[in-house]
This record gives structure tokens, sequence and C-alpha cells, in this order.
């Protein structure tokens, strides 16, 4: 599927994988610049939601406290709609309220005398828009901790809405694989060779969407990348179409704030 105007940047969407959460596309009729600013923006400045704060008011596990809140706050939460949903650092409230967090509750005990494994499946989300990633109706969850007999946590956690620049635990991708130029036509990597450079560095799947340079043909110093090959995988809090929209629409807002930025300036 071919997306965008003949004038401006392309994309054709080459797959998606629901299951694995992953999207692959080639975007075109752009420079290199622009491209690796939506890879970086992918990974570091699409917002989604994680625990922030916890507030425990119990723990008799074999886990203390600090240990307990770090493996909450990597815990993945859905976070397609939180558009309503603002910056702490953006409200009036003192440290959180409704309009800058989730609150997610977590009261587990043992009472029997196997143990029992304290998973995301426990937490309780005051909004069903943020909860817990799970993979399929089977995934038990992520373990937070286990419990013995007469063990019990008990806590609440506050989730809120970042992004990666600030903590890897708000980053929405597992993964953004970027390559282009896979026959390194522009020389922009040296390869370090034995014996024969082409099976010591085979050429990727993506060669195949490019004409191979002849050996003998000339080296162009003057050309420039045409096609850039992305594969993003997503950790489920997000579809990775989503987080492909919303990184693109990141790019166009810094674009026009430059723009206006430079409209103000007088020369």
């Amino acid at each position: 599927m071919n997306l965008g105007d003949a004038k401006g940047p392309q994309v054709t969407i080459r797959s998606i994988d629901h299951e694995r959460k992953q999207l692959s596309f080639i975007l075109w009729n752009c420079d290199l610049a622009v491209a690796n600013a939506l890879r970086r923006i992918m990974m570091a400045e699409v917002p989604t939601m994680a625990i922030d704060l916890v507030d425990i008011e119990q723990n008799s596990s074999v886990l203390v406290d600090e240990m307990l809140s770090h493996r909450l706050g990597l815990i993945p939460l859905t976070s397609t709609n939180i558009r309503d949903i603002t910056y702490t650092r953006d409200c009036n409230c003192a440290e959180y309220c409704q309009n800058c967090s989730v609150v997610l509750t977590l009261n587990v005990r043992c009472d029997s005398d196997t143990n029992r494994d304290v998973t995301a499946r426990d937490l309780i989300s005051t909004n069903p828009n943020v909860t817990p990633y799970f993979s399929s109706e089977e995934d038990a969850g992520v373990v937070i901790c286990k419990l013995r007999k007469g063990q019990e946590v008990r806590m609440r956690c506050i989730a809120k809405k970042g992004t990666s620049k600030e903590h890897a635990k708000w980053s929405p991708v597992a993964a953004v694989a970027f390559e282009y130029d896979p026959h390194n036509k522009l020389r922009h990597t040296t390869y370090w060779v034995e014996t024969d450079a082409l099976k010591e560095w085979p050429v990727g799947p993506n060669g195949a969407e490019e004409v191979a340079p002849g050996p003998d043909d000339p080296f162009d110093y003057k050309a420039k990348p045409e096609k850039f090959y992305f594969v993003v995988e997503g950790t489920g809090v997000m579809d990775p179409r989503d987080i492909v929209e919303k990184a693109l629409m990141l790019v166009h807002a810094k674009v026009v704030f430059v723009v206006q930025d430079l409209q103000k300036l007088k020369w």
C-alpha cells in the first residue's frame, strides 16, 4: 500500500505482523536527515503511560520496596487512547490527579501453603484505556514477585504520561530497524574483508528492492540515499501503525515550530 503525495515523502507498507507487533515499510522521496529523525522520534518521543510513583502500604515479600517499584515501572501499559491525559509537568495539581495520571492498585495476600505468583494480572486500573498489556487471554502476565504463606503486598501505583527521553520505561518500541543503500553504492560503510566481500557480507532482503551496481560502475560521489527501509517492533502498548503515525505528526510539528521561529526573525 502506497501513502503520500508524489511531490513529497511517500510510504509503502510492506507487511504488518499483528502477533509480533511488527510493521515493515519503505520511505522514499525524502532526505536522510528526515528519515533518521523519524526513527529517533519513534524511539524517544512518542508518549506512552508507565508507572512512575508507587505508594507502598504493605510489603512483606522478600523483595525490597525499591526493587518492587522498579519492576512495576517496567510493566507495559496500553497507551493507545491517552490523548486526554496531560503531562504532569503541564498540570496544575501538586503531585498527580485524574487529569495527568491513572491509579492502579495491587492487593495480594498468600494464604495457601503453595507459593503465590503476583503478576500484572493482579493490577487493577481505574482507567480502562490504561491497563497492563497481555499478548493473549492465556498470557499470565509479567511476574512481579512471589509470595509465601502469610506474605502480602498492598500498594497504589500511579501511572503517568512520558517519553523514553526521560526513561526507557516509556518507550513504545522494542526496536526500530533502519537501513538504506543495501548494496553500499554510497560507500557509507567500509567492509572489513578477509578474502571475499560478497561471501562475507551478503546482501540482505532489502537488496532486492534496488538494482545492484556493476563491478566496473564508476563511483558517484554526488549520489544520495533514495529509499529507507524500516521495521518497527512495538512493545504491545501501542499498535505499530499508531507509533509511526504519531512520530510523523511529531516530525511535522517540529518543522512547523522551526518555520514559525524563523519567520519571527528580522533579517
